[in-house]
């Protein structure tokens, strides 16, 4: 083997010398261009590798006409959304030599203007947006840049490109789930009927269960949760077998309101949430079953469209919405066969 070269950048006539070909061919090796036979290319890939070879990243740049970064710019102020899409984001574009630059925006539209401007002066490839609802306009207009823009967990104007989870689905895998284990009285608790993704999984719920069937709007909050079975245990005479919360916030409030009045989960009623947000849903009494909106994949397939973008490579438009998953931990129970718990009888 070839011992690295110490103390200083190995270069590419470093390369070449090792490899004993040429530079050009070392250069047309490494760039996988040229007229480079398999043999030879082999040779000058290994030999790179063992003396510790790093391309110049100005002058691949310089060769490609482009700067190799792209910029996100996202208004979620915590990164519960944007971290996993942006390391799903981040897994693509490494292995072609990209990097990004994460800009957040707090939905403040003069600093996402400011974070843009800082952007397009770097001269990056292309801007992905994300956002933490797909039913609000992003705090900044990008329709009339002349780069490529891709949306994460953001619709985007009509002919881009949007990858968003598919909220429907999801309502269906937990309560499917529910289903399963035995349930037969699901009710759904979720966050405020003005957004868009509560509506979505709200509709899923009534047409899987009755379309009649009552869901109790509220907010993304453990409060809610938490006030939502007082309503339940002061307003119904059954106690639902199932319940499924539109976030694991809501699911873990909900929790707690059933502990409290000595009812047991999953043994009297199973609960399913909706996030995957796994410092919450795992840290539940008992942990949560929930659904994962596959974030990293949705970061996946945004870099993947923008390494395609950058090529001049055609991408399929319109809002794509990509499957959730179904997370399985001790909050679900195979129900026994006998009957729903009366609520009226604890008085």
């Amino acid at each position: 083997m070839i011992k690295p070269i110490q103390h200083r950048r190995c270069t590419l006539r470093d390369v070449a010398k090792a490899a004993d070909v040429s530079l050009s061919t070392a250069s047309n090796a490494l760039n996988g261009v040229g007229r480079v036979n398999a043999e030879t290319r082999e040779r000058v890939l290994r030999v790179a590798t063992e003396i510790g070879f790093r391309p110049n990243a100005l002058a691949r740049s310089l060769l490609s006409r482009r700067s190799l970064t792209i910029g996100i710019i996202t208004d979620d102020t915590y990164g519960r959304l944007t971290l996993p899409i942006s390391s799903g984001v981040s897994e693509i574009l490494v292995d072609h030599g990209v990097s990004a630059f994460l800009c957040a925006t707090s939905g403040d539209k003069r600093l996402a203007e400011l974070h843009l401007q800082a952007l397009l002066d770097k001269q990056v490839d292309g801007i992905i947006l994300t956002a933490t609802r797909l039913d609000v306009d992003p705090p900044i207009d990008l329709t009339a840049l002349n780069i490529p823009v891709v949306y994460a967990f953001a619709a985007g104007p009509p002919h881009s490109t949007s990858f968003v989870p598919d909220d429907a689905h999801g309502a269906m895998l937990a309560i499917a789930c529910l289903e399963e284990a035995g349930c037969r009285d699901i009710l759904h608790i979720t966050g405020p009927e003005t957004w868009l993704a509560a509506r979505h999984r709200a509709a899923a719920y009534r047409a899987r269960c009755r379309p009649a069937s009552p869901v109790m709007f509220g907010e993304w909050s453990e409060e809610w949760g938490h006030a939502a079975i007082e309503q339940v245990l002061a307003t119904r005479e059954k106690l639902p077998d199932g319940i499924f919360c539109g976030s694991d916030e809501i699911a873990r409030g909900a929790l707690d309101g059933l502990r409290d009045h000595g009812i047991s989960v999953p043994d009297d009623v199973s609960v399913v949430g909706f996030d995957n947000w796994e410092v919450v849903s795992r840290q539940t009494r008992p942990p949560l079953t929930t659904i994962d909106m596959e974030l990293k994949e949705i970061g996946h397939r945004a870099g993947l469209a923008m390494l395609q973008l950058t090529r001049n490579e055609p991408v399929d438009k319109g809002i794509i919405r990509l499957p959730c998953s179904l997370v399985r931990r001790e909050s679900v129970a195979r129900r026994p066969d006998d009957g729903p718990i009366l609520l009226r009888s604890r008085d």
